[in-house]
């Protein structure tokens, strides 16, 4: 049965922070893959500066470079607005593979928002990774006063796939500095610029 961890986000760009957390998260979790769900719309973000999907996903591609980080638009393909939809077709759809929820830190503040959260905790997983700034504001957020008393501890990690959710987990890892913002205010243009770049033959491994 194979593990697989869901990094999902806007990606706009993807970037070096996205392929960090998502190595961490093979390596800790013992994980067989992760997916990038490059999301339509993110229901919490402005369209405005958002740039258009097709873009996004080859930022995704990009920036991936390792055979076991697979980009997606998995979302669109299925018709799912929120997590939660996402995650319960994926179950349904596909029973012989195991999901665990990745997110980095600057997301747990504002897990609260999202449509139906607690429902989406109970049925998955979720892995925070941290990022740098969010981990004082990630253990104090709301989200986390719920969820705490199902915290599971770092020596379990690679036997995610044996809890039963609500279930999380906190890895301190280290952190790295990339932000989408940055890379938006450094290259306004770097939309137009990733859709008509080459793609690489191979992938690279770390």
């Amino acid at each position: 049965m194979k593990r697989i961890g869901l990094l999902g986000g806007s990606f706009n760009p993807a970037h070096a922070g996205h392929r960090h957390i998502s190595l961490e998260a093979l390596r800790r979790l013992d994980l067989d893959e992760v997916w990038w769900l490059v999301s339509p719309q993110n229901p919490l973000k402005s369209r405005a500066g958002m740039a258009s999907l097709g873009a996004r996903l080859a930022s995704a591609e990009a920036a991936a470079r390792h055979p076991r980080i697979r980009p997606m638009i998995i979302e669109a393909e299925l018709g799912t607005r929120y997590a939660v939809d996402t995650v319960t077709l994926l179950k349904r759809r596909m029973p012989d593979k195991r999901f665990i929820w990745l997110m980095g830190a600057d997301i747990l503040p504002e897990l609260h928002r999202w449509q139906r959260w607690r429902a989406f905790a109970a049925a998955i997983p979720i892995a925070v990774l941290a990022r740098p700034g969010y981990q004082g504001p990630a253990r104090r957020s709301p989200a986390m006063a719920w969820l705490r008393r199902w915290r599971q501890p770092v020596t379990q990690a690679r036997h995610w796939t044996g809890w039963t959710p609500p279930a999380i987990i906190i890895l301190d890892i280290r952190t790295a500095p990339e932000s989408a913002t940055a890379i938006r205010a450094a290259d306004p243009d770097w939309a137009r610029r990733i859709l008509t770049r080459p793609k690489p033959n191979l992938p690279e491994t770390p």
